[in-house]
């Protein structure tokens, strides 16, 4: 089988949030959670026998493109420039990248600012290789990193999504929102310990603290990009946190869920993105020139 890893990095997006992401500032900063954490975790994998691709905008600045070949390194992923990418595209890419294609296609999205545990790529192929149709395939453990803490979290739909499929007209996991690939394909949802880690941090809109709070020590190994000053727990600080902060905070996360189920019922997909957009946006700060534009300077 080939397995392909895709990762879109600076992509331009229709509206308001493709300003922001051009900002000098999300780009430097998604270049630095990339380096500790997506890179190091992708090349840490137990198994080798996979592909990366990384999407760029051909438009970013001279910096970045200077710094991607460096990133890169040793085949560690196939940079490719594009102002956007449709499913044709795509299939050429991955054609391209692996070179004779094999029987069956295996597509993981990854993003730019999450990582792997060092025995992802391993666990998903030996899933693939079971026989079936096109099957969306979901590692439902994970653990999300906000600052010193470390959480377990159980996401069964999460966005480390994974197709696999034959080459004959292929869709991959990038065929629809990574939490709605079931409307179209059966779902494989795999057990056991965390396959992939989130990092909260001030640049994204959906990742929070979820799940309940665990010690790094269980966990460095299968995630050497842990920072060693990640935080040991006490016993009385894991049952207050379990016992007490994690159930407000599932309730407050239930709430959240039932609002963006409602609204994609009432707005659709394109209106929940766009409301993304602005919270995004909002969280960013202004894009320069809005900012010198309300002080009076255009």
């Amino acid at each position: 089988m080939d397995h392909v890893l895709l990762t879109r990095f600076n992509l331009p997006t229709a509206g308001r949030e493709s300003q922001v992401r051009a900002q000098e500032g999300w780009l430097r900063n998604r270049v630095d959670l990339f380096e500790r954490f997506c890179l190091p975790s992708v090349r840490a994998q137990t198994s080798g026998d996979f592909r990366w691709i990384v999407y760029f905008d051909p438009e970013s600045p001279t910096w970045l493109k200077e710094r991607i070949p460096q990133l890169a390194g040793d085949g560690g992923f196939v940079p490719i420039f594009r102002a956007s990418v449709d499913h044709d595209e795509l299939v050429a890419d991955l054609i391209k990248v692996v070179g004779k294609p094999r029987k069956r296609l295996v597509t993981t999205n990854l993003d730019n600012d999450d990582g792997l545990a060092v025995d992802f790529g391993e666990r998903l192929q030996m899933q693939a290789s079971i026989p079936s149709v096109r099957t969306a395939i979901y590692f439902s453990r994970g653990l999300i990193l906000a600052g010193k803490d470390l959480y377990s979290r159980i996401d069964r739909r999460n966005a480390f999504c994974s197709v696999v499929e034959s080459w004959e007209e292929p869709v991959t996991c990038w065929a629809d929102w990574h939490n709605l690939l079931g409307k179209s394909m059966p779902v494989r949802e795999i057990a056991g310990s965390p396959a992939w880690l989130q990092v909260v941090h001030g640049g994204n809109v959906s990742n929070r603290v979820r799940g309940r709070m665990v010690s790094s020590l269980l966990n460095v190994k299968n995630f050497p990009v842990i920072p060693p000053d990640t935080g040991y727990p006490s016993d009385r600080e894991l049952r207050w946190e379990n016992l007490v902060v994690a159930p407000a905070r599932y309730l407050g996360e239930h709430g959240r869920s039932t609002v963006k189920c409602l609204m994609i019922m009432v707005l659709g997909k394109d209106g929940l993105s766009r409301v993304k957009e602005v919270l995004s946006a909002r969280k960013a700060g202004p894009v320069r020139g809005e900012a010198d534009a309300a002080e009076g300077t255009y």
